[in-house]
């Protein structure tokens, strides 16, 4: 969908200066900003130059740092398409879908959609990124197909859904990668466990508080009803045409084979061993067993018993890898792109440039900006965590600063800088049928509103 809107362009003169930045800001990102692709592929030439010209890294280095990077997270990347595609699966099961469709019946008006949206995005993303993700597109394009003629702004819709992302909760992976032995700061710090960071009271209080904020900036910026550009009739077409085919399926179940297929009885032991298996895993673990794998497999059982049978479940999985296809793409790139910052040294040298200008009072907060700025160029928790994590919480200890603070200024540094890079919003946009420019300008203004909160919390930790 290519949506110049008029929201950029509008001369309305009764707009508030709120709607009137907003849509500068939309324009500017219709205008300017590459695909994602493109992005990658920039952001990786600039750090190659960067490197070339400002370390000690000859050009045969930084090439070899980028071949030997590009396969650097193959496990990792395997990890995060795994809880995209079990996450996605689940939320498109039966039940979930059914449950979608009646909380999409909630709002009454186009404005109360796009606040409802942004609040049920940010819960499901706390809970899990990858469901939050899929369940925020799902519900939002639901939303816009039931309310189709009600002059809904499919745009600012979607990217209500992706504001969740922005939500730090147990399926962080810098929050989890403390907790378990043998983790990257584990000789400075020991085991720091949830109840210290996630849980902190004013991690607590700060994440409520966002779960307000955003969905009332959200209310001030749903543009007018003449301004608004609803879903393209033809998403809405495609969706009933994949329900028919389903239906169609179904109906045609005749030989014996097709029984297997749709056999209940075999998918439902399956996932009764895993969830034996997990019993276990977690009666022995507790809560800190929470892991990327666990996560992986808890949605998988639950996306077994959701569906039922083999052949439906298999193809929701198959549905749900068609929105995993960039991260593929891309992840290599960004591999490659956190081996040269890790190598040349450049991104220890951000780290530490922020932590020579902090204070133990301030280093939380620099901790956050510096996560923030090696996110945009490394959007992977997981990669942010092996190569800062150990320079900030080192840097703690040292300035005798909060570690839990400094870990929880880390943790949303992955997030809050995503909000601008649009690599997580991939797979939300390939449900929802959108280009990343639609939805970036409304993004940027959660940006700037939630860095301000975030900011005066972990001044105050």
């Amino acid at each position: 969908m290519n949506n110049t809107s008029s929201t950029g362009n509008s001369t309305n003169p009764n707009k508030s200066w709120f709607r009137k930045i907003t849509d500068g800001l939309v324009y500017i990102m219709q205008e300017y900003l590459p695909s994602s692709y493109v992005l990658a592929l920039l952001l990786a030439l600039i750090v190659f130059i960067v490197g070339l010209v400002f370390t000690d890294s000859s050009f045969m280095d930084m090439v070899n740092y980028s071949g030997e990077g590009f396969f650097e997270l193959l496990g990792f990347t395997m990890q995060m398409v795994l809880i995209l595609v079990t996450g996605h699966a689940f939320a498109n099961s039966p039940i979930i879908l059914r449950i979608l469709r009646r909380l999409a019946r909630i709002p009454k008006n186009r404005v109360s959609a796009v606040v409802f949206t942004s609040f049920v995005s940010y819960i499901a993303t706390y809970l899990h990124w990858g469901f939050g993700l899929v369940a925020g597109a799902l519900l939002a394009k639901e939303i816009a197909t039931i309310n189709y003629g009600k002059k809904i702004h499919y745009p600012i819709l979607v990217a209500a859904a992706y504001s969740g992302n922005i939500a730090r909760g147990p399926s962080s992976s810098i929050f989890l990668g403390p907790t378990s032995p043998g983790h990257a700061a584990e000789h400075i710090t020991g085991i720091i466990p949830l109840s210290d960071t996630l849980l902190m009271p004013l991690n607590v209080v700060m994440t409520i508080l966002l779960l307000i904020v955003i969905p009332l900036v959200y209310h001030f910026m749903v543009p007018s009803a003449e301004e608004s550009i609803e879903i393209d009739a033809s998403i809405i077409e495609a969706d009933r045409r994949a329900q028919e085919e389903s239906g169609n399926a179904k109906g045609a179940k005749t030989s014996i084979a097709d029984r297997f297929d749709n056999s209940k009885i075999i998918l439902m032991l399956f996932a009764g061993i895993l969830l034996i298996y997990l019993v276990g895993y977690f009666s022995e673990a507790g809560f800190l067993g929470l892991d990327i794998n666990s996560i992986i497999l808890i949605f998988m059982v639950l996306g077994m018993f959701a569906h039922g049978t083999p052949n439906n479940y298999a193809n929701a999985i198959k549905t749900a890898t068609a929105t995993a296809d960039s991260m593929i793409l891309q992840f290599p790139i960004y591999a490659a792109i956190m081996v040269m910052l890790r190598e040349t040294g450049l991104a220890s040298t951000i780290s530490q440039f922020f932590i020579d200008i902090s204070s133990a009072n301030t280093l939380p907060l620099f901790t956050f900006y510096s996560s923030s700025l090696i996110n945009f160029f490394i959007p992977s928790g997981g990669g942010l965590w092996a190569i800062q994590g150990p320079i900030a919480l080192e840097a703690a200890v040292e300035l005798g600063a909060s570690v839990e603070a400094t870990m929880v200024g880390l943790a949303w540094g992955d997030t809050w800088s995503s909000q601008i890079q649009p690599f997580w919003a991939l797979p939300l946009l390939a449900i929802a049928g959108l280009d990343v420019k639609d939805i970036m300008g409304y993004c940027s203004m959660i940006f700037f509103v939630s860095g301000i909160i975030i900011s005066v919390f972990l001044l105050i930790m």
